[in-house]
């Protein structure tokens, strides 16, 4: 009778479960998820970004037209007047005396006048019936002639007086916001010397800034396809200004102007966009930061710029194909619009790519795709971050 060892048993315990295979062992996990997207297909205008400063169309300095003592201030200070608003004051008793001086001497001119003029009338009466002498009527035209002008210079004289009278009363000749007053009542002020304040116009408003030769010709090449001149009314090319301030919107506008010649030490030409300012929100001085049209109406493929991915020096874009299988394809990039970085090159927008989760897509391995539609606009994110639509 033959007996079986335990040893012997025990190690063929050992090698049955290698024999019989994986039966008890887990699936081979699923690939992991991602969402993935079709890139966005629009018609778009490029644009590049400037940033400049607002400046008041009109800007005055307040002076006085005569000198005199300052008597009385009818504004106050940072406050909006209108064209025409009495600002100050001029101690007006000497002009008036001068306007009163002014009026007397043109009535005695008149007067003058008058009886120059009769007595030219009777001697020429009498020259033509032989009773005075030609030299005489002579003498009578001359006088007559001699008091004809002292009235013109009298009625000047008392116009000057009038007008200098008048000139004591500093009006706004500008509509817009003044300044704090610069001189207090009592001074004496000193005609076309003195500033007494300033005015600035707030509505429309100017946004300077300069622009670099590449893009200068290229705005002026978009000009001319629209049958406009750059420097002409600035192409009426549509421009939009943002402010320091995030929860204003967008100021949009247009380019109404552009130097005549490029700044030889810098390289670049200033140019002007012009924006309603009906609520006095943009101040002079503001810095802002001006987006303008680059370019003609083109159809652009669009991609979140979280979809973009780096390879050495150059940027990629993750593809996923039917079978979920994931490569990239190398892009060249432009400038961001409606929330999208533009695809200049690479893509048709036939592509099916990933835009989110991308530490989870590796070249050559396979995903699980969770498609989601992109909106055809979006507000801008960080690169870091992922649209809220596109998480869901």
């Amino acid at each position: 009778m033959h007996k079986c060892s335990f040893p012997l048993l025990a190690g063929l315990c050992v090698i049955v479960p290698y024999l019989i295979g994986p039966a008890d062992a887990q699936d081979a996990p699923a690939p992991p998820p991602v969402t993935v997207a079709k890139p966005i297909v629009r018609d778009v205008v490029d644009s590049d970004d400037f940033v400049g400063r607002f400046e008041a169309v009109d800007q005055v300095q307040v002076r006085a037209r005569v000198g005199g003592y300052l008597q009385d201030i009818k504004f106050t200070d940072g406050t909006l007047v209108k064209k025409g608003d009495l600002l100050f004051d001029i101690d007006p008793r000497p002009f008036e005396i001068a306007a009163q001086e002014a009026a007397a001497q043109l009535q005695t001119a008149q007067a003058n006048s008058v009886y120059a003029q009769s007595e030219f009338s009777r001697a020429e009466g009498l020259v033509k019936s032989g009773g005075q002498s030609v030299s005489t009527f002579e003498d009578r035209r001359r006088d007559q002639a001699a008091s004809q002008a002292s009235v013109r210079s009298a009625q000047a004289a008392a116009d000057r007086a009038a007008l200098d009278l008048e000139y004591t009363k500093i009006t706004a000749p500008i509509s817009g916001r003044i300044d704090r007053r610069l001189i207090s009542v009592g001074n004496l002020i000193q005609a076309d010397q003195s500033v007494l304040t300033t005015i600035v116009s707030l509505d429309p408003i100017d946004f300077y800034f300069d622009v670099d030769e590449r893009r200068l010709l290229n705005f002026a090449k978009t000009a001319r396809s629209r049958n406009s001149d750059l420097q002409l009314g600035g192409g009426g090319v549509d421009v939009q200004v943002t402010i320091t301030d995030s929860t204003e919107k967008p100021f949009k506008g247009k380019l109404d102007f552009a130097e005549n010649r490029i700044d030889a030490a810098t390289g670049t030409m200033r140019l002007r966009a012009r924006f309603a300012n009906p609520e006095y929100i943009i101040q002079p001085g503001l810095f802002g930061r001006i987006q303008i049209e680059a370019s003609n109406t083109y159809q652009a493929v669009l991609v979140p710029d979280e979809a973009i991915g780096s390879d050495q020096n150059e940027r990629v874009v993750y593809i996923v194909a039917a079978d979920g299988t994931v490569s990239t394809k190398a892009v060249r990039t432009g400038p961001r619009l409606y929330g999208y970085r533009v695809i200049r090159d690479g893509l048709d927008g036939t592509e099916t790519i990933v835009i989110n989760g991308l530490v989870r897509a590796r070249p050559g391995s396979k995903i699980t795709p969770q498609m989601v539609e992109l909106p055809p606009q979006r507000e801008a994110t960080s690169p870091d971050s992922v649209d809220v639509e596109i998480a869901q």
